[in-house]
């Protein structure tokens, strides 16, 4: 076989194993890699070119930088404003939910915005009557939309702009994808706004995620305590059971001990709901612990007790801003200047700011390390070598001529299109970072083919591959309102049609106004 055939019979075969979705997707793209090597398609280091790419790099240190933002507490601060100022008003609460996630997402990704409102949107549901169905998915679909406002809002965004320049376009500016992002915002809220109540179910939740900004009143009236300061930016209180086999069974204890850290102070001890002065401690017994929230997070780790709720988790509900969230806000400010300056290469600038994130006691090198989305590098930096042999084998140039004999050179538009819906239809059944590393070698091939620019044409991947809307697996945005949200699996079809509609109408219209198709 040839490596046209070869890269064709691999990339299929990694489509079905995706869709599949029985394997983990960092081993399906390692064997990718792998099999292009094997098969010789790609050298030895064309194949592992992916893992050390500067878009690796630039996706890890973008995870610290977001989890430095999450756990200061500035995205729960948001929300929480967003909970006192949108009212009851249904339309008031929806466009409040999807600006706000439109900008988070901006900052810290799709998944991140989701997953750090998702308690918050809970919430307002149930402060003001509202069914949460009828506000998850909104929260969803507007990250999806933001993510498109900055580079930093979507992988997507830095692989597009890294390959535009890897095939001699100039780079994409940073606030550059606002031109398309800032419509497809509007257009996803009025789309939601007007249609929503109608197209989406009103149902009750499988399960809610738990409600802790009210948790130091709580724990004041469970333990029959004054709640002045319980807790506050630096210091905070958690619980902890005594597991079986516990080598803490048997120890002495009492309220107001020291453990043996020295960090944490035993503020009181309960069994069966009662409370208890000294005592020997039993399995089942009830601790709660007061000290910095970095030592109950340290401490709480020990397998001999049981965490009821984490500290991280408390602190970012119970303590919106916390002491170090000024940190995180000036680190994020000086990364977003050297990215719209362009005075270091991205990679550069978000790995500043991850360091910065560290050396600022923003985060801990295990909260660093932690907050990085192994599986997310695996993809990108296994799908690397695809791209690569879907280009240098000839398949790209395949494709686009196929492409362009069927509807002609003589409509662009067509063109647009096409890589447009070949992009759509994938990002639903595959990740849209899988997606985009398919479809982007086309789209510079075609080019080359035609003439026509590339950047309406790689643009037009990139918002394309926003259009992850017809099934709760085509993003982990979408399965994680699934359960709050009381989904099912062919509730998201009925909004997603529509905007993906708009979507593909963006792409194919507005794109090339911004981006002409001869530069």
């Amino acid at each position: 076989m040839n490596d046209i055939v070869i890269t064709l019979t691999v990339l299929l075969v990694a489509v079905v194993v995706f869709v599949w979705n029985k394997l983990p997707v960092g081993v399906v793209a390692i064997g990718v890699a792998l099999v292009l090597y094997a098969t010789g398609v790609l050298s030895f280091e064309q194949a592992l070119a992916g893992f050390g790419d500067p878009v690796v790099v630039f996706i890890a240190a973008l995870f610290v930088v977001s989890e430095g933002l999450d756990a200061t507490g500035v995205t729960t601060w948001a929300g929480a404003q967003l909970v006192e100022r949108a009212g009851t008003s249904r339309r008031r609460i929806v466009t409040f939910i999807m600006i706000l996630v439109a900008i988070v997402t901006a900052l810290i990704s799709v998944n991140g915005a989701v997953a750090a409102l998702l308690p918050m949107v809970v919430v307002m549901a149930i402060r003001t009557s509202q069914s949460p169905s009828q506000l998850l998915m909104p929260l969803a679909f507007g990250a999806h939309a933001g993510s498109l406002l900055v580079m930093t809002g979507t992988p997507v965004n830095v692989l597009v702009s890294e390959l535009a320049v890897n095939a001699g376009a100039r780079p994409i500016g940073f606030f550059e994808f606002a031109l398309v992002g800032i419509p497809l915002v509007i257009g996803t809220i009025l789309i939601v706004v007007f249609f929503g109540p109608k197209l989406l179910p009103k149902r009750d939740a499988d399960f809610m995620p738990r409600d802790l900004s009210d948790h130091a009143r709580v724990l004041a009236h469970q333990y029959s305590l004054s709640s002045d300061e319980l807790i506050n930016r630096r210091y905070g209180l958690t619980e902890v059971v005594i597991p079986p086999r516990s080598e803490f069974v048997g120890d002495r204890a009492f309220p107001g001990m020291v453990t043996a850290s020295g960090d944490l102070v035993i503020v009181a001890i309960q069994r069966a709901g009662e409370d208890l002065g000294e005592t020997k401690l039993s399995e089942g017994d009830v601790l709660l612990l007061r000290g910095q929230w970095d030592a109950l997070d340290e401490k709480t780790t020990d397998p001999n007790v049981v965490v009821i709720d984490a500290p991280q988790t408390v602190r970012r509900q119970a303590v919106p801003m916390g002491p170090r969230a000024k940190s995180a806000l000036i680190v994020l400010a000086g990364m977003v200047i050297l990215l719209a300056t362009g005075l270091v290469p991205p990679a550069v600038a978000a790995l500043l700011a991850a360091c910065a994130m560290v050396l600022l006691r923003v985060l801990s090198v295990q909260q660093a390390h932690r907050s990085i989305s192994w599986t997310t590098l695996l993809l990108v930096g296994g799908m690397i070598p695809l791209s690569t042999a879907i280009q240098s084998s000839g398949l790209a140039d395949l494709l686009a001529n196929g492409l362009v004999d069927l509807v002609g050179e003589s409509s662009p538009y067509l063109l647009v299109l096409g890589i447009a819906a070949v992009t759509i239809v994938l990002g639903q059944l595959i990740s849209n970072m899988a997606t985009a590393l398919i479809v982007a070698p086309i789209a510079i091939a075609i080019s080359v083919e035609t003439g026509i620019s590339l950047m309406p044409l790689l643009m037009a991947v990139a918002v394309a591959a926003a259009a992850s809307f017809l099934t709760p697996v085509a993003t982990p945005a979408n399965t994680m309102v699934m359960g709050p949200g009381g989904y099912r699996f062919g509730d998201y079809w009925k909004l997603g049609l529509p905007l993906m509609a708009f979507f593909l109408l963006v792409a194919v219209f507005l794109v090339p106004l911004i981006w002409p198709f001869q530069a």
